[in-house]
Parts: structure tokens; C-alpha cells; sequence
């Protein structure tokens, strides 16, 4: 017989390769690593326990550094041999190899096969699908034939003692007993079947090589004395029943038991010694029915029911779905998977009660407990599963893989169903997956996408819809219409969540004289959601806990801490942040796959976002202590890293924007920043990335206030300053800056505290609030003096000129501004002294002085160019063009804003763009050219009111006014002017629009 000889192998010496061209495996260690990854091979093998095994006696603290070593050494000296490899798991290692590629597997596997092989035929017979056996003797001999070849194989596998050249390990034994056990087993079947094939000088070579490894096995010797006995070797059975016999009083003091004295007077006594066996019982083998009952009330689900009701209906199947499950082809296989609380059980029970009839010959239910502290073993399912298929105790075969391979093949060809109900993961399930004619329905919280051709049914929340009838259904469809708003409310809190659904009904059923209300209110409070989300043993909270219990170590802490971030989607890289590392793409896709965190689409930068829904995000925030869970070092350094991420990337895309405010951020690096990659993908234009990230950003200012972390809450509220300005989100300004204010406060952050009072001044001075913005320049300007920032001083001063302009003490005015120019000069701040010079250009302006106008604007257009600011080169070539408009010479002052108007759209500013599209159709109105400056002043206002700026729309509305008056449009004018003076009017009354100061760049921008 030629003996294959796998790629790995144990069963002697330990080898790899193929023989004759053996890779070698420098190192005992190396090779004691890779024994003990092959003992366990396709299972996770703790790296503690491999540390144990590798270091008995004194273990080095280098142990687990080394242990990567060996195991990246291993790597590269396998390569791709055998199809093999060794991936890294949370807890430690696990190599991967195909059953016929590892001797131990591949013996295992034939001596499974050859007992299913043989007990098939029995319970053929036991069926009544065989005729007696003196009818059918070439096909019993055929079973027995191939059962005998199987097992013959399988021994040939052995070379010797498994790993016989290497130190042996306590931590080896219990699994290098079982081989041996299971190889003694292999050994004495092989026998049984020689002797019945009639092959008995076979069958005593064998039982002779076994008793040189067991001598005082009574057992084998009578099966030796019966094999020579049958063969006609009378003499030499008796001599056999001497020599054991001699053997156990020579070395044990012991006479032969009752069992061999019996063989021995029967052969004696020339009677056959092998008596025929037993008829088989003729009872029938039994037909399980297990499902679970149906849910009476099962509500909604259509296209799920439908899909998996067509791919378990005999002879049907989904577009692209698995393979139609005939008689002989592959069982139909489903996974039903979705969050806690999701009716992925209802759903399967459902649809199996639809299809039971198509399955006659059973429906097997296990419960496979993936969510439990403890995953169900396969082993102990698949004796469940065997005994509910007519299988003894006595005849359950003693291994995981013996006992699935007579699973497999007591289902074959039969149709059969088989729910396989919360499975952890694809390896639990593997075992139990039948043969050719079942179809299978697995649920689990995990997306197992690993089973070949299974149809994945993903499950998420019910439609409004849905909930609604399933609420009603449980506590009365006129009750839940009546409060219809109060219900609407109650589902909302339950996320649609079937599970919540179901306890808040059963709450209301168990109290009919509640109003809805009572239990909306109640489930308002996110705090004591969880609480109120159960009814007897049915409990939200619960569900999601045995979800967290099965997470990774690094999973469940940002599981944890994602629950405190609020409640917007959140980009990937957060969760990196929560963890301390550059990238944690492994977590979130552990928590993805749990169904624990959901894909919510893609970013501005094309990256995943993810939410926490809103039952996991109040489970999450128990877990993480509650609201204050971010309290003690780690959940502050966590948050902290978070803060930096946002602050790093919002003051990166700031810097792209086309203008920003005085700089007022803290000192000092950020001590975390999300992955270069992450950074270098925001794009040249950030204006889309704030967009999308604008209610996250305002949500971190508030965490981090709320979390008492002063400086990422101004620091990130500083930085947001510019994106607010440009998109008139005043706000959402004003309500960072206060709450980064009273963290300043708290912390006693006076810089902090300066730089939010100037802040909040300058949106008081845009929209006409001079009274607060002029008292908050002022208390800016004293902290900043007091702490010795003289440039933080300079802007809060040249705010104080702002204000008194535009309140028309020009003089005043002036003197801030002169005030200011000297502390920038001083600083060779040049930024800010063009910007001082703009300043000082326009009230001169205002005082009719063109000649001093012209040269302040002249000195300041010179430094925006000499600097490279182009913003402010526009701003400045706007007031010109107002200059050149005062002195009656339109085609320069025309061309000045038309130079304005080129430089904004080019840096995509659309609010100064705005205000210059709007200066040049007040130009064209006044030259008559109404077409072209309808057009402008039309622009400039639909800007206005997408941006919000009221005070820029009543100015655009008011020359439009003017327009259609000169053009004779009496009535359309009214309209228009009626229009501007009621938008001043509000503005004047305070209700809230956001302004520029005036029709041109804002006053204080920065260098």
C-alpha cells in the first residue's frame, strides 16, 4: 500500500516537507512552537500557554517579544508549504492547514470516516433500507471493505511516537494521550473487520504488533486467541492463552480474568468461538421536530421572510443565492445575522414553521449559546444532535470530528432541517453543517461570511411602520392610534429595536391604564433607558451586555468609550484615538462584525463613518461608568487623544481656508494626531470637510468642556473661528466659545479665557451687538496685557477700533488702531500691520480724507503682496475701489472690485465674493447698466441668504429696490424696499441674523 504522507507531521518525528526534501527547522525551540501550533492546529492557542510550554521552569520577561519571533522565524521558513499558515489572533496564535495537509488531522479524519462508514450500514438496517444480511453480503462486505481500507490508511500514517525527537511537555500529554487512545481504537476496529472479512493471519499480525505496546491488555489477548482460534490455528490460541497467562502472574501476581478464562475453555471445548451478533433492533429510528413555536405577532419583515423562505423552499432559490438543495447536491446553508434585539431567532423560527413541510424527515433546533459567557462545545451539540437522531449513549464515537462525521452521515440524503440558533462564530458552526439534502439557518450577532456559498439575510431595525403594528399588536392598535405622537416617541426611544418594541408593549398591555405619555417620558431620560426596557426575563440592557462580553480586550474598551462621544456618526479614526494608537482598523471591524457599531456612509474625505445606535450608545455609556465615565486618568487621556485628532485635522483644513481670524490657539504640540495618511487626505478646499464634520466638531467643544478639559475646549473652538466666519455660523460660534469660556473659568485657563472673550466679541461686533463686544474686547485686552501676550493684546485692541467705527467715533477709532500698529511694528508682526493699515485706510475713508485713505491703503496693499496674502490683497482692493467710487472715477473704482471679485472666487470665499459682486452692480446701477447689475446684486443675495447674513441680504435687497425704481418698476421697488427696511428692522431688534459689519471683508481678519 502506498502511504501518503501530508506536508506536517507529528505522528513520529516531527517533519515537514515532502520526504526526502524536508524543510529544516533550526532551533528546538522553533520546532517545540511549531509542534505545539500543530497539536492545536486550526484552533487559537493562547500565547501564554505556548509562553508556558517554551519555558517551563524560569519564563523570561522578554518571553512574548521572543515568542513573535520564533513565530515570524516560522513564517518565513514555511512560506506557502502545505497551504499553510499562522495568523495572529487577540489571544495569541493559530495555524491554519488543510486536514490533508497534517498527519494528526488527516488520521483523526480517516478514522472518523471509517466509523461512519460502518455504523452506516447500520442504521440502514436499522431504517429498513437493507435486506438481511444473507441477501445482501456483498454489500455489507463493501462497508466493511471500506471501513477497513480507512482505518488501514490511517495507521499507516504513524512513523513512531508522536514527536518523538523533541523534549516532551505536560501540556502535550492530555492530547498525545488521545491520539494513542484513539490509534488503539483504529487499531483493535481494523482487527474486528479483518476478522470478518475472514482475513484473520492479518488481523493476528495486527493484534500481535499491539500486544508488544500493551502486554497486559486481557482484552487484546482474547481477541488474538479468537483470530487464531477462527483461522484454524487451535494449538497456537492455547499456546497464546499460556503466554498470557505466564505474563500476568510472572510480572502482575494476577490469574487471567473470567472473560479470557471463557474464550480459553471454549476453544477447549471446540466451539466456535466468534457467536453471530445480535439481530439489530428493529425499532424505527426517530423523526425530530424541535423547532421552536412561532411567534403569533410576528410582524413586518417581508423581504427577509421572503428571500429566506425561497431559498429553504425545496427546488427554489434567490437571485445569486447558494445552490438549490437537492438530494445530492450541498445543503442549502443561511446565516441570519443583526444587532442585539434584532428578531433574528423570530425570523428564522418563522420561515422554518413556512418550509417544515418540505422537510419531513426533520427539523433539528440547537442552541449554540455564542452569546453566553461560554460558547456551546460542537462536540456536546453534536451528541444533542445525534441523540435526537436515535443514537445511544453507548454509541456516541468519543471526538468532535468522529461525532460530526456520523452526524453527516445519518443526515445524508435525507430532508432534513437544521436551526442552528446564536452561533459565536464560523468555527462553532463548521461541525454541524450536515450533509448533501439539509438545509441550514444559522443567526448570530457576527456577519459569518466565512461558509462557502451561504446566503447572508442581514437584519437592521424595523421600518416606523413596522414597529408601530408590532406595538400596537401588543398593546392594543386603538390605544397606540389614539396617542399616536406619544408612540411615535416611545418606537423612536426604542431605535425600532424589535426587542425594545416588544418590552415597551408588554409594559403598556401590563398597564392598560396608562397613558402612552407615562412611558414616553420615561424613556426620555437616556440614563435610566436601559432600565425601563424591561418586562420579566425580557431585558434590552441584558442583550447588549452578552454582545460586550464576547468582545476583544481593545473592542470592548472603545465599545465603552465610543458611547460617551455623542450621538453623530464618527469617522474610523476616532476609534484609534480612544485606543492610543495610530490605527485600530482591526477593532472597528470587530465591532462591525458584532453589530455592535454601524456603517453610516462616507466622509468628505471618501472614508467610513460609524454610529453607535441609540439603545447601544445608553448600553456603551453604563459600561463606560455612565456620563462621567470619562472621569480617572484613562478615560481623560482617551478623550484628551480624541480632542487632539479633531483639533490636529480642523486646524490643518483651517489652514487651507482663504482667510482666518488673529491665531489665538494654545501653546504646544497636540500629543496625538490621527494617521499622516488621514491628515493628507483632507482636501485643498476644506469648506466640504467642515461641512460635514461641523456638528461633530461642535459636539467635541462641548465634551470637552463638559470633561473639564480647558484647553482642547478653546483650543478646538479657536480653530473653528475661520470655518464659522466664512459660513456665518454664529451660532454655533457663540455657543463653543461660551461653553470653552467657562471651562477656561473653571480651570483658571486665563489665555483660554482671553481668547474665547475676543472670540465671543467679535461675533457681538458682527451683528451689531457694540455695547457686549466692546466690554469683551476690553476684559480680552486686560487678561492678555496681565499674562504678557502683547499680540494677543494688539487684537483685542484693534477690536476696540472696530467697534467705535462702526459706532462712528472715528477718532477713537484711530487712536486703537494707531495703538495697535505700534505693537505689531514692535513684533515685525506684518500681517498684522497690513491689516491695521486696511483698518486706518477705511475710516478715512468714512472722513471723506481720500488723500490719507489712499496712502493707508496704499501701505497695506503693498505688505499683502510683499507677505503673499491674497485675501487681504482683495479686501484692500475693495476699499479702493469704494476710494476711486468717492472720487468719481467709476472705471477704476469698476475695476478694483472686479479685481476683488476675482481674487475671493478664486480662494472660494462666496461671502466677501458676495459683498464685492454686490459693490460692483451698485456701480453698474449707478451707470445705468441695470441688466448686468440685476444679475450681480441677484448673486450676491441668493449668497446672502444661503449663508444666513441678514445684514448683507437687507443690502442687496435694498439696491435691488433702488434698481427696479430707476427702471420705472414702481411696484416690484415697493416690494423690494418694504422688504429691506423690515430685515433692518429685525436686525435692530435683535433677532439673531448674523452680519458682517459693513459691505466689504470683515473688519479684523488676520495677516
Amino acid at each position: 500500500m502506498t502511504v501518503y504522507r501530508p506536508a506536517f507531521r507529528v505522528l513520529g518525528p516531527l517533519e515537514v516537507g515532502p520526504p526526502g526534501r524536508l524543510l529544516r527547522i533550526a532551533g528546538t525551540k522553533s520546532r517545540i512552537l511549531l509542534a505545539s501550533l500543530l497539536l492545536d492546529a486550526n484552533r487559537a492557542v493562547a500565547a501564554d500557554h505556548l509562553a508556558e510550554i517554551l519555558w517551563p521552569s524560569s519564563r523570561p520577561r522578554s518571553a512574548l517579544a521572543n515568542l513573535r519571533t520564533y513565530v515570524s522565524s516560522l513564517r518565513m521558513v514555511l512560506g506557502e508549504t502545505g497551504g499553510a499558515r499562522i495568523l495572529a489572533r487577540p489571544s495569541g496564535y493559530l495555524f491554519e492547514v488543510p486536514a490533508g495537509q497534517l498527519d494528526v488531522l488527516l488520521f483523526e479524519d480517516l478514522v472518523a470516516g471509517a466509523r461512519a462508514a460502518a455504523r452506516t450500514g447500520e442504521h440502514a438496517e436499522a431504517r429498513g433500507d437493507a435486506a438481511p444480511a444473507a441477501e445482501d453480503g456483498p454489500e455489507t462486505a463493501g462497508r466493511t471493505e471500506d471501513a477497513a481500507g480507512l482505518l488501514d490508511r490511517a495507521l499507516a500514517l504513524w512513523r513512531g511516537a508522536p514527536l518523538a525527537d523533541l523534549p516532551g511537555s505536560p501540556l502535550w500529554d492530555a492530547r498525545l494521550e488521545s491520539l494513542a487512545g484513539l490509534r488503539l481504537s483504529a487499531a483493535e476496529g481494523l482487527a474486528a473487520l479483518r476478522m470478518e472479512r475472514g482475513q484473520h493471519a492479518e488481523a493476528v499480525a495486527g493484534l500481535r504488533g499491539l500486544l508488544r505496546e500493551h502486554p497486559f491488555r486481557e482484552d487484546l489477548w482474547g481477541r488474538l486467541m479468537l483470530a487464531l482460534d477462527a483461522g484454524g490455528r487451535q494449538a497456537e490460541a492455547l499456546d497464546a492463552y499460556a503466554a498470557a497467562r505466564r505474563q500476568l502472574v510472572t510480572e502482575l501476581g494476577v490469574e487471567p480474568g473470567a472473560e479470557l478464562r471463557r474464550v480459553h475453555a471454549e476453544i477447549l471445548a471446540g466451539r466456535p468461538a466468534a457467536e453471530a451478533a445480535p439481530p439489530p433492533s428493529q425499532a424505527p429510528v426517530p423523526v425530530p421536530r424541535q423547532l421552536p413555536p412561532d411567534v403569533p405577532d410576528f410582524t413586518g419583515r417581508d423581504g427577509a421572510v421572503s428571500t429566506l423562505t425561497r431559498a429553504l423552499t425545496r427546488g427554489g432559490r434567490p437571485p445569486d443565492g447558494p445552490p438549490e438543495g437537492l438530494p445530492d447536491g450541498p445543503p442549502v446553508v443561511a446565516v441570519v445575522a443583526g444587532p442585539p434585539g434584532s428578531g433574528k431567532t423570530a425570523l428564522a423560527v418563522h420561515c422554518a414553521h413556512a418550509v417544515r413541510r418540505a422537510y419531513p424527515e426533520g427539523q433539528i433546533y440547537l442552541d449554540l449559546g455564542g452569546t453566553a459567557s461560554g460558547p456551546a462545545d460542537p462536540g456536546e451539540l453534536l451528541a444533542e444532535a445525534l441523540r435526537a437522531l436515535g443514537t445511544g449513549e453507548a454509541g456516541l464515537p468519543p471526538t468532535t470530528r468522529e461525532r460530526s462525521a456520523l452526524y453527516r452521515s445519518l443526515l445524508a440524503g435525507r430532508q432534513a432541517l437544521v436551526l442552528l440558533d446564536d452561533a459565536a462564530d464560523a468555527a462553532q458552526v463548521r461541525p454541524l453543517l450536515p450533509g448533501s439534502g439539509c438545509a441550514v439557518v444559522v443567526t448570530s450577532r457576527r456577519r459569518i461570511t466565512e461558509l462557502p456559498g451561504a446566503l447572508q439575510v442581514d437584519l437592521d431595525v424595523l421600518t416606523p411602520a413596522e414597529a408601530e403594528e408590532l406595538l400596537g399588536r401588543i398593546a392594543g392598535a386603538d390605544r397606540v392610534r389614539g396617542e399616536r405622537e406619544a408612540a411615535a416617541e416611545i418606537l423612536r426611544s426604542c431605535d425600532h429595536l424589535p426587542l425594545a418594541v416588544r418590552i415597551a408593549g408588554a409594559r403598556l398591555a401590563a398597564r392598560p391604564g396608562w397613558p402612552l405619555a407615562v412611558l414616553r417620558r420615561r424613556l426620555a431620560d437616556e440614563t435610566n433607558r436601559l432600565g425601563e426596557l424591561r418586562a420579566g426575563d425580557l431585558e434590552v440592557r441584558g442583550s447588549f451586555h452578552r454582545s460586550y462580553r464576547s468582545l476583544p480586550g481593545d473592542a470592548a474598551r472603545a465599545f465603552g468609550a465610543l458611547g460617551l462621544l455623542g450621538t453623530r456618526p464618527l469617522p474610523g479614526w476616532v476609534v484609534g484615538a480612544v485606543l492610543g494608537r495610530e490605527r485600530a482598523d482591526d477593532v472597528t471591524d470587530a465591532l462591525v462584525d458584532a453589530n455592535l457599531l454601524r456603517l453610516a456612509g462616507t466622509d468628505a474625505l471618501g472614508r467610513p463613518r460609524y454610529l453607535l445606535p441609540g439603545l447601544a450608545r445608553c448600553s456603551a455609556r453604563e459600561l463606560a461608568g455612565g456620563p462621567d465615565g470619562w472621569d480617572g486618568p484613562d478615560g481623560t487621556d482617551a478623550l484628551a487623544r480624541v480632542l487632539d485628532g479633531w483639533t490636529t485635522l480642523a486646524g490643518s483644513a483651517m489652514e487651507r481656508l482663504p482667510t482666518t481670524l488673529f491665531s489665538l490657539a494654545p501653546a504646544g504640540e497636540p500629543r496625538w494626531r490621527p494617521d499622516g495618511e488621514t491628515t493628507a487626505s483632507l482636501p485643498a478646499d476644506p469648506l466640504p470637510w467642515f461641512d460635514a464634520e461641523r456638528e461633530s466638531l461642535v459636539e467635541a467643544v462641548r465634551l470637552a468642556a463638559d470633561a473639564g478639559l480647558a484647553g482642547a475646549a478653546w483650543g478646538l473652538a479657536a480653530a473653528l473661528v475661520p470655518y464659522f466666519d466664512l459660513r456665518c455660523h454664529f451660532d454655533e460660534w457663540r455657543s463653543t466659545h461660551r461653553a470653552a469660556l467657562e471651562a477656561a473659568h473653571r480651570a483658571g485657563d486665563r489665555g483660554g479665557e482671553a481668547a474665547m472673550l475676543r472670540g465671543l466679541a467679535q461675533v457681538g461686533l458682527y451683528q451689531d451687538r457694540y455695547a457686549e463686544a466692546g466690554e469683551m474686547f476690553t476684559r480680552s485686552r486686560a487678561i492678555f496685557h496681565e499674562l504678557g501676550d502683547a499680540r494677543g493684546e494688539a487684537a483685542s485692541i484693534c477690536g476696540l477700533g472696530a467697534v467705535n467705527h462702526f459706532r462712528g467715533r472715528h477718532v477713537e477709532a484711530l487712536g486703537h488702531f494707531r495703538r495697535a500698529l505700534a505693537v505689531f511694528t514692535a513684533l515685525e508682526d506684518r500681517g498684522g500691520e497690513a491689516y491695521v493699515r486696511q483698518a486706518v485706510g477705511r475710516v478715512c475713508l468714512v472722513l471723506r480724507d481720500l488723500g490719507r485713505a489712499s496712502d493707508w491703503l496704499g501701505g497695506a496693499l503693498r505688505l499683502a503682496r510683499e507677505i503673499g496674502d491674497p485675501h487681504r490683497e482683495a479686501c484692500v482692493s475693495m476699499q479702493f475701489g469704494r476710494l476711486h467710487d468717492l472720487a468719481a472715477d467709476a472705471e477704476e473704482a469698476m475695476r478694483f472690485q472686479g479685481y476683488a471679485l476675482d481674487i475671493f472666487e478664486g480662494l472660494g470665499d462666496r461671502h466677501c465674493g458676495a459683498y464685492a459682486l454686490q459693490s460692483l452692480g451698485g456701480l453698474q446701477v449707478a451707470r445705468g447698466d441695470r441688466s448686468h447689475a440685476s444679475e450681480r446684486l441677484q448673486r450676491s443675495l441668493e449668497i446672502f441668504q444661503q449663508l444666513g447674513d441678514r445684514s448683507g441680504e437687507a443690502a442687496a435687497v435694498q439696491r435691488l429696490g433702488e434698481l427696479h425704481r430707476s427702471a420705472g418698476r414702481t411696484g416690484l421697488a415697493r416690494d423690494y424696499l418694504y422688504h429691506a427696511r423690515a430685515l433692518r428692522r429685525e436686525l435692530r431688534g435683535g433677532a439673531g441674523g448674523a452680519a458682517r459689519p459693513a459691505a466689504c471683508a470683515p473688519p479684523v481678519t488676520s495677516p
